[in-house]
């Protein structure tokens, strides 16, 4: 067998030769008709077409193909080799490169792993040229998802990829065994994130901008000492404070110029992109056409050629969208940033067409998109001075030391009279520093519980001190929540503050121990995450107290919330008002106007319905109703036009070439990025979740049905979800507003019922939106 390959491969240089300049003159006149001469194989043309068998061929232009065959194409294993050298082995589906396989390039590149369509695209390895190597999954010939490359120079980066570069979370550790952790953009250090100097254990933490610190950070000496301030490489704009490791201390490093990091960090590059000159997808194979059939696909009896591109096949004439290329471009190309073609953002995955869809309804469109949530709070504002006292309460409670705290609290750390009064006066005081505001008072609400549920929930002091105390760091939504409430926003999205009324504070700190000891027992509660209770009390004649609470933000992620929900299971007055061309991907949808069933994994689903279970048995103890489960949903597939694409329960027509040929996330595809165990750690119930969504739609005799008919239309999605407005109490003015409402209208349709019967009513219809996914 070995000779016997030997042999081949000197028949196909010998072609080679002859055949380059045929090749050429091919190539420019792809519209005309060519006949194909069966030097090896004829053999096997007697063969069904239907029958898959072993067939070894030299093409008109030079190519050879050795391996299995169907109906005149590639189909199942084999190896493919091009005249410039490339060479593909694995496998194939009807002509297309699809499953696993490597691709070899002439100059020493390779990549192993899954192909669909033509491209690299799911789980694989590339090796460039100059030793570099990449292992991570592929979107569409770029790196895209979680993936880990090692350059040949020792460094290393792990972590998230989008379009060919660093972008998300990552890790990247220079040859020196110092490393940066934290955010990336566009393949450049930017947004939150820490250096660590591994020979002498020093760090930053802070803000970033293209590859240098830039904002609030924290500079921090193994000893213990800190500096924290705003910094800019212009020593001009860099202002801070230093800490000693211990109060009074008169030794550290108080000479010590901020710049310095700045001089040091200019010593750690980025590795460079390398380049390929042509990509898997770029290959056009020269395949064969029977002479069975007959037909308009032969010419005087002899077979005509048929030209596909690695992903589709075209008879005759060359479509233009059958060359389409929407992430790479041609000669040239960086396999890393794809930069030749331009892509739209917001979309995490690209495809060609939408798929037929078979319902009568219209195609779901994704909302536009709206500016940045919420007006950042300026001098001039009117809660300017309110939000500097807020942040420096914040500074002063969260950088005041304490011992620390065990998650066995005492029952005293629960008692509503814990509470710490500060006084900060304008010039500073032994314990504040000086501020420009007038004094006021503050007050922190249970203060060693707080720093533990902070713990708990692995919330860094200096990074939460950084979201909220930054110098643009809150941002005041437009209009008020329905209860009067004010909503900020931190600069990075991370965390939400909400201004209290007195009844909400005290329900929080009535059923403080049994929310802690509940977050203690399950680790994937869904309840809204508190992270501090705080008052600021202003001087005059008013003496007026603004309650505020901090919490986090459920839709914090770098990936685009298109629709979102807030789902009671109540139908009075639970639809959007807002004409369809006025809703955008910030605007808050209610029960009536949900049309999708949220589809989950079976152990995902098993788990939801426990801790569904659980957080409505805790609420319905406590006395509280009211309260929602907000949903977000992000859409992976989504139409340059703007439209949903629906995944593969609608399968393209038979011989529709152009759909079978569109990358899309499979079932498939989404089953292994679970099973991914470095993807695992970033997935957790009501964040980050891979799921499915079936569209619903209302019967026209039934306008207040609350859950639609599913039609069998399907979504990949990622879901975000969690239960927020946890602090109404069932009162005296909530039984009233029952009461009142039931004369009315329908009891069951109303917001405000008896804790358990909401939390009965609640659960019903979260089971009902929610359900396993049987695919």
């Amino acid at each position: 067998m070995m000779g016997k390959d030997s042999s081949m491969m000197k028949a196909w240089e010998a072609t080679v030769k002859k055949t380059q300049a045929v090749a050429k003159k091919r190539a420019n006149s792809i519209f005309g008709s060519t006949y194909v001469a069966a030097s090896q194989g004829d053999e096997n043309e007697n063969k069904d077409e239907t029958e898959v068998y072993h067939a070894e061929r030299v093409l008109s232009n030079g190519d050879y193909y050795k391996g299995e065959w169907v109906d005149n194409f590639p189909h199942g294993k084999g190896k493919y080799l091009w005249t410039d050298g490339c060479i593909y082995v694995g496998e194939w589906f009807k002509g297309k490169t699809m499953g696993k396989g490597r691709f070899t390039w002439p100059t020493g590149p390779s990549y192993e792993g899954e192909f669909k369509s033509g491209y690299m695209d799911g789980i694989g390895s590339y090796t460039g040229a100059n030793g570099d190597t990449y292992k991570g999954q592929w979107v569409m010939n770029l790196k895209h998802g979680h993936g880990e490359k090692i350059y040949s120079n020792g460094d290393k980066y792990e972590g998230e990829w989008r379009r060919g570069l660093q972008d998300g979370q990552g890790k990247y550790e220079w040859k020196d065994e110092n490393y940066y952790i934290g955010e990336w953009r566009n393949g450049s250090i930017w947004g939150k994130g820490s250096f660590v100097w591994s020979s002498n254990g020093n760090r930053y933490d802070g803000y970033w901008e293209d590859g240098l610190p830039k904002g609030n950070g924290t500079f921090k000496w193994v000893d213990g000492s800190f500096y924290v301030g705003n910094w800019s490489k212009d020593p001009v704009d860099q202002n801070g404070t230093y800490y000693p490791s211990s109060p009074g201390s008169s030794e550290g490093h108080l000479d010590w110029d901020p710049q310095q990091v700045y001089i040091e960090l200019s010593e750690y590059q980025i590795c460079p992109s390398e380049k390929v000159s042509i990509l898997p997808s770029q290959k056009r194979l020269a395949v064969w056409r029977s002479t069975k059939g007959g037909g308009g696909d032969c010419v005087s009896g002899k077979p005509r050629r048929m030209s596909v591109d690695a992903g589709r096949a075209s008879v005759g004439v060359e479509k233009p969208s059958d060359r389409m290329q929407i992430w790479g471009g041609g000669e040239g190309t960086d396999i890393n940033n794809g930069s030749r073609t331009p892509i739209k953002e917001g979309h995490e995955l690209f495809t060609l067409h939408a798929h037929a869809c078979n319902n009568p309804g219209q195609p779901l469109k994704a909302p536009k998109k709206s500016k940045r949530q919420g007006e950042t709070i300026c001098k001039g504002h009117k809660n300017y001075e309110l939000m500097l006292n807020l942040q420096l309460g914040i500074r002063h409670a969260v950088g005041r030391p304490a011992p620390s705290a065990s998650l066995d609290l005492k029952p005293s750390a629960f008692d509503s009279k814990e509470k710490v009064w500060t006084r900060f006066p304008p010039e500073g005081s032994k314990y504040t520093p000086p501020h420009p505001s007038s004094e006021f008072k503050w007050k922190d609400y249970c203060p060693v519980v707080f720093r533990t549920l902070r713990k708990l929930f692995k919330v860094d002091a200096a990074d939460y001190m950084l979201s909220i105390c930054g110098n643009d760091a809150l941002r005041e939504l437009s209009s008020p929540g329905k209860s009067g409430s004010f909503f900020y926003l931190t600069n990075d999205d991370r965390y939400m503050i909400k201004t209290m009324k007195k009844a909400e504070a005290k329900a929080l700190l009535r059923m403080l121990p049994a929310y802690y000891n509940h977050f203690r027992s399950f680790d994937n509660a869904l309840l809204t995450k508190f992270y501090g209770l705080h008052c600021v009390k202003l001087n005059g004649p008013s003496q007026k107290k603004v309650r505020f609470i901090i919490m986090g933000n459920l839709f914090c992620s770098e990936y685009t919330i298109h629709r979102r929900f807030d789902l009671k299971g109540s139908s009075l007055g639970r639809i959007t008002t807002k004409p369809e061309s006025e809703i955008t991907e910030t605007t808050i949808l209610k029960d009536l106007d949900l049309n999708f069933i949220f589809r989950l994994q079976r152990s995902w689903f098993q788990e939801f319905c426990r801790q569904i279970d659980r957080d409505c048995e805790l609420l319905e103890l406590e006395g509280i109703m009211d309260y929602s489960l907000l949903v977000g949903i992000h859409f992976k597939d989504i139409s340059p036009e703007g439209e949903l694409i629906p995944s593969g329960s609608h399968s393209p027509p038979a011989g529709d070439s152009e759909s079978e040929g569109t990358p899309h996330m499979s079932r498939v595809d989404m089953d292994q990025l679970l099973l991914d165990p470095s993807r695992w750690a970033s997935i957790k119930l009501g964040v980050h979740m891979p799921a499915r969504v079936e569209r619903t739609v209302r019967t026209s005799d039934c306008e207040l049905q609350l859950v639609g008919e599913p039609i069998g239309e399907y979504y990949e999605v990622v879901l975000f979800f969690g239960i927020i407005d946890i602090l109404q109490d069932y009162d005296i003015s909530k039984k009233l507003e029952h009461a009142y409402k039931s004369i009315h209208y329908d009891p069951t349709s109303i917001s405000a019922v008896d804790p358990r019967q909401y939390s009965r009513r609640f659960r019903d219809f979260i089971f009902k939106v929610f359900s396993q996914d049987s695919s």
